[in-house]
């Protein structure tokens, strides 16, 4: 084999996922080109013997360690600029790192500006530019009287466009209707994007008589019933039926964010058996949490879709493994403690949102799911949906070389003490999970270590390719 160039680097281990598959295997990148070169099936000692001894100087075997590809968070809100003090880009991008996460979404809404307008989308970029230790790509919104942005934003390379069929709590990001919906498909139709949906419809019913106590979880449970999720999915079923009927073309794909509702599974998995082109994801707390556990008082547990009771987590994972949920996400929505209530305890006045990013593959790897699973939901299922699956979301050739060396044995416990989200605080604070990621390479570099933290600068890119 020819010597490699100091900055060609190789990895190797007895476990290393490519396509779905742990095998034993080195991986050749260059950190110049962030690129990977190639991949040597086989064991370490194999490699060793043909590569001749420069470039065993450039080589590392990390068993017992798993060579992982880079997971890719398709659902974050780090909110710069305009609510930095909820979050931010170099906190939030820090957090994914430490977790494996090289590449996430940014969410259109919480940021002020939203995401929304090709002027708002330069304030985004500017906010960003030399602050992210992981590589960032953005959606954009879909609100009221925002259509003629839409096209200019795909062309600008927004990966997508998000819409709320509820109130989403912040002013500056209305919810849309019906009419709306049908307008964007047409606008996108052509396009190589994909519409969100946060899929709950209708106004928070009120309550027959005030809740007796407001700082139960059951109280708030009442407010955010299975059937908002159910007949939002049904509208929007309705609409890509009347879009792929009438258009011209085929309409944009439609995903569905954070689903928690068992009772919406049915519908999403008929319209994708009628060939709809629908996907939806799930989050990692509806996986590992449930209503009966929550602790009175406990408002870091508030998110909507809301946390549901236990029997209905059993369905999520068979959505998954079935194939009717394509992927597992994180909805990291931070804020200020001010706002969560969490003095009072009350549920129905606390803002919500669940504090994540970074802790969501030993948290789904300690309820059982493999790490081929994890992969496929988590980098490569998020990476195509977000039109990043030719560079990110899996080890190959050609792909940016974003790997992640996991300890699937070591035990520890979340703690808020480790975080670095800007406010150190999480509902997952003293959970107890197996697996830790030991160190996260982004195109190649360190941007991570367990024994360092985050690297000293950050290396993150804004991934800005055209959705035309």
């Amino acid at each position: 084999m020819e010597a490699m160039s100091p900055a060609v680097k190789a990895i190797g281990s007895s476990e290393v996922l490519l396509d779905g598959e742990l095998k034993p295997a080195v991986v050749i990148f260059s950190e110049e080109t962030g690129k990977i070169e190639a991949i040597i099936e086989g064991p370490c000692e194999q490699y060793l013997d043909v590569c001749g001894p420069e470039a065993a100087k450039e080589f590392r075997d990390v068993t017992p360690l798993v060579v992982m590809p880079g997971l890719v968070d398709t659902h974050v809100h780090l909110d710069e600029p305009g609510r930095v003090h909820w979050e931010g880009f170099q906190s939030g991008t820090q957090s994914a790192v430490s977790g494996g996460v090289t590449t996430v979404v940014d969410m259109p809404l919480n940021s002020i500006p939203p995401t929304t307008t090709m002027a708002n989308f330069d304030a985004k970029k500017k906010a960003a530019q030399g602050r992210c230790w992981c590589d960032v790509a953005f959606w954009g919104g879909l609100v009221p009287g925002n259509l003629e942005e839409l096209r200019p934003l795909a062309e600008a390379g927004v990966r997508g466009f998000k819409g709320f069929l509820i109130d989403s709590a912040t002013p500056e990001f209305q919810a849309i209707d019906r009419p709306t919906i049908e307008a964007a498909m047409a606008t996108l139709q052509g396009y190589r994007t994909v519409l969100l949906f946060h899929a709950e419809l209708d106004e928070v019913p009120a309550l027959p008589t005030p809740p007796e106590d407001p700082t139960l979880y059951s109280s708030f449970l009442e407010t955010r019933p299975d059937r908002l999720e159910v007949d939002a999915l049904n509208l929007i079923v309705k609409c890509l039926e009347r879009a792929t009927c009438r258009l011209p073309g085929p309409p944009p794909p439609v995903h569905i964010v954070h689903m928690s509702s068992k009772h919406a599974l049915p519908v999403l998995e008929r319209a994708r058996a009628a060939g709809l082109p629908i996907s939806a994801e799930t989050c990692f707390h509806y996986l590992t949490m449930d209503a009966e556990t929550i602790p009175k008082g406990s408002t870091l547990h508030k998110c909507c879709p809301p946390i549901r009771p236990h029997e209905n987590q059993a369905h999520l994972w068979n959505a998954l493994r079935n194939g009717v949920l394509s992927s597992v996400v994180s909805d990291h929505s931070p804020c200020e403690p001010e706002i969560r209530c969490c003095d009072s305890g009350d549920f129905l006045q606390a803002w919500g949102g669940i504090s994540s990013l970074g802790l969501g593959l030993s948290l789904i790897y300690s309820k059982g799911a493999t790490l081929p699973e994890i992969a496929r939901w988590c980098a490569e299922n998020t990476a195509l949906q977000a039109g990043l699956g030719h560079r990110k979301g899996f080890i190959r050739a050609g792909y940016d070389a974003d790997l992640v060396l996991f300890d699937p044995r070591e035990r520890h416990t979340i703690s808020n003490s480790q975080l670095h989200f800007r406010h150190k605080m999480t509902s997952f604070h003293g959970t107890e999970v197996v697996g830790r990621v030991r160190q996260t390479l982004l195109r190649g570099r360190v941007v991570y270590d367990a024994a360092k933290g985050p690297s000293p600068a950050p290396a993150g890119t804004l991934l800005l390719d055209p959705i035309i």
